[in-house]
Order: structure tokens, then C-alpha cells, then sequence
């Protein structure tokens, strides 16, 4: 009789998967779990039976040929249905394996006895079992022992899957820091070919910017561990403190901000126009120890994009008048190259009443 389907098949199957090691070559690390199941059991055939989607699949075997098992001649497929010991005196004698063409011809099993191989989500990837070619039992220690074994053998499934886990961190980690050491490397020569050199304070005040910009990138992307999930909210803020100290007495950033996630790239974008746009308006906006708000508006569109709005209320087109240095006309490009490479849109707006520019960025952009 073929077992029925899990409950939860295609997310067992799924967990099954994530463990990389369908196919893959005999290991002594479970072939000496494996014999040492065998020689206490006293049985001729142990196994570590991986239950496919229409397979049983052997890690590890000791006292059969076969490599695998159609999945309907699998008796592992009824024992990962089951918690605990899953044993069967006899198969000729059990409705689920007395037509099984595995118990009445070659290899003539007549006894099983299996522990579900259990993931951490509580999903049953296989079974670790022994058999025999003769109705029997196993004592009380013999089944312990094929706990004790089957959880050693999911413990080093787990440490397998950690290590790979951690391989791709790191090599994920170092493609990070190397893009971000080549932008950093890209800015400062561009500073060095279009800054004043009589004041090399700005230039070093930009790039120092610039660093933080992706400093506080480099904070979220250790917190989430993806890419495609940075947590705008958090990252904005975490600029924001870092600019906060800059500003004057009497000047205060305020944010009001949506729970948005994004891509690095568009994260990148916003953290360069957000740095350039609260810089430049502390050091024109506020003149003679004018009072204001630089204020940052972060929301999702009707059409799923990203808004952000940054305005102060300083003294706006004497400000975008004034701000006319070689460093903060070269800002204004990076920012507006920055936006291309998202496909936004930056719009600025000066009036008596302050500064303002609205950053647009489409749905389509925004996981990149």
C-alpha cells in the first residue's frame, strides 16, 4: 500500500530540499552512524531513507544494492507519517506493506523498524531505520538507540546547512564591502579632479558624508541579512542621527516616516540625497543663527512607489542662490546620477518660504 501525502507535503518537500544533499556521494559521517545502527540492532540492512517526491532516496545504506526505491515501494513514506519508533513485526502480516513488492520478492524485508528524521520545523525529511529478512522485535535499547542516532543525524544535516548558510554570508559580505570601498574610491577621486584645493575641508566634509551614507547601509544590511530587505524607516533614521549633531542651535530634522522596504541600490539613493540635501541646507538655510526645521517625509505612492520629501524653512532661493561651489555643484550631479540609476525623479522647489525636492521612485525600481 502506498503511503499517503503529508499533510504538509510540498513544505516538507520544500525543507527536504534546503538541505542540499539529494544525490549527493556516501559520507563517512553517516555511514558510520549507519553500521553503528546495524551492529546494535542486529540487523542486516540499515538505512538513511530521504523520501522524495516520487522516491525514496538512500544517504546512506548498509546490506542493500539499490541506491533508491520507486516512492510507492517506500515503507519510510508510512514511518515519516508516524512520531516516534515506527516498527513492523512483520510485513506480510500489515495491510500497509503485505502487497509491497520489496517484502514478498527480493529483497524479502519482513522487518522494519524506523525514526522519523525530524527538521527544526517539525517536518519529517526521511527516515533513519534498520530491517531484516525475518519477523522480530527490537528491545527497549535498541530503539533508544535509534533516537539517539536519528537526532545525530539531523544535527549534522543542521551544522551542514549552517556552514553553507555562513559561506554565502561571507562571500555576500565581501562583494558588499568591496562595492561599497569602490564607490568610496569613486568619490573621493572625483572630489580630487573637481574640488578647490584651498578649501579641502568641504571636499573632506562631502566624502565623510558619503562614508556614512553607507555606513548606516552596511548597519542594515547586518540586521536584515538581505538585499532586498532594508527597512527604510530604521536606515533613514539612522542617517539622520548621524547628520543631527551638524546642524546648528535652534535647527532641529524632524522625520515623519512610513514603513517602507526596499533594495540596497534604492536604499543607497535615498541615503545620498537625504545626506546632500540636510548638509547643504545647514550650512546655507539658517544664516546669522536663523531658528527652523529640516523636516524628511518618507511614504509609498498610490502606485507603489517610494515619495520622499525633504524641506527647510530657511531662507530658499537666497540658499539655492548661494550655493554655488565647485564640491556642492558636483554633489548635485552624484545625487542626480544616483537618481538615474534607479530611474527616479528629483524635483527641486525654491521659494522665499524655504527649500524643498521630492524624490520619486517607481514600484519597479524599488527591490533592486
Amino acid at each position: 500500500m502506498k503511503a499517503p501525502l503529508h499533510s504538509r507535503e510540498a513544505e516538507r518537500l520544500a525543507t527536504l530540499q534546503s538541505y542540499r544533499i539529494l544525490d549527493t556521494d556516501a559520507e563517512a559521517e553517516f555511514d558510520e552512524i549507519v553500521a553503528l545502527a546495524a551492529r546494535i540492532c542486529e540487523a542486516p540492512i540499515a538505512l538513511v531513507s530521504l523520501v522524495d517526491s516520487d522516491r525514496q532516496w538512500f544517504k546512506s545504506k548498509i546490506g542493500l544494492e539499490a541506491d533508491q526505491t520507486p516512492l510507492e515501494q517506500s515503507i519510510c513514506a508510512h514511518a515519516i507519517l508516524q512520531d516516534g519508533v515506527f516498527e513492523i513485526e512483520d510485513t506480510l502480516a500489515d495491510a500497509r506493506t503485505c502487497d509491497n513488492a520489496l517484502c514478498l520478492d527480493d529483497p524479502n524485508l519482513r522487518f522494519y523498524a524506523g525514526v522519523p528524521l525530524i527538521a527544526p520545523n517539525g517536518l519529517a525529511i526521511g527516515s533513519f531505520c534498520v530491517l531484516d529478512r525475518k519477523p522480530r522485535s527490537l528491545s527497549d535499547l535498541q530503539k533508544q538507540t535509534l533516537l539517539v542516532l536519528s537526532r545525530q543525524i539531523m544535527r549534522e544535516l543542521e551544522l551542514r546547512l549552517a556552514i553553507h548558510s555562513q559561506n554565502l554570508l561571507r562571500r555576500e559580505m565581501d562583494h558588499r564591502v568591496k562595492n561599497s570601498l569602490q564607490t568610496i574610491a569613486s568619490f573621493i577621486s572625483l572630489y580630487r579632479r573637481n574640488a578647490n584645493h584651498d578649501n579641502p575641508q568641504e571636499a573632506f566634509d562631502a566624502i565623510e558624508r558619503r562614508i556614512r551614507a553607507i555606513s548606516a547601509l552596511h548597519e542594515e544590511l547586518h540586521t536584515v541579512g538581505s538585499e532586498q530587505d532594508i527597512q527604510l524607516t530604521r536606515f533613514i533614521e539612522r542617517i539622520v542621527s548621524q547628520l543631527e549633531p551638524t546642524a546648528p542651535d535652534g535647527v532641529a530634522l524632524r522625520t515623519r516616516l512610513d514603513e517602507v522596504v526596499c533594495g540596497s541600490s534604492v536604499a543607497t539613493t535615498l541615503g545620498i540625497v537625504l545626506s546632500e540635501f540636510v548638509a547643504n541646507s545647514i550650512k546655507h538655510a539658517f544664516p546669522d543663527e536663523r531658528q527652523g526645521v529640516i523636516q524628511i517625509d518618507l511614504s509609498r505612492t498610490d502606485d507603489g512607489g517610494i515619495l520622499m520629501v525633504c524641506r527647510d524653512d530657511g531662507v530658499g532661493l537666497q540658499a539655492q542662490t548661494t550655493a554655488e561651489t565647485r564640491i556642492e555643484k558636483l554633489g548635485m550631479r552624484l545625487k542626480d546620477a544616483a537618481v538615474a540609476q534607479v530611474n527616479g525623479n528629483l524635483e527641486r522647489n525654491a521659494s522665499e518660504s524655504g527649500y524643498e525636492i521630492r524624490l520619486n521612485i517607481p514600484q519597479s525600481a524599488i527591490l533592486r
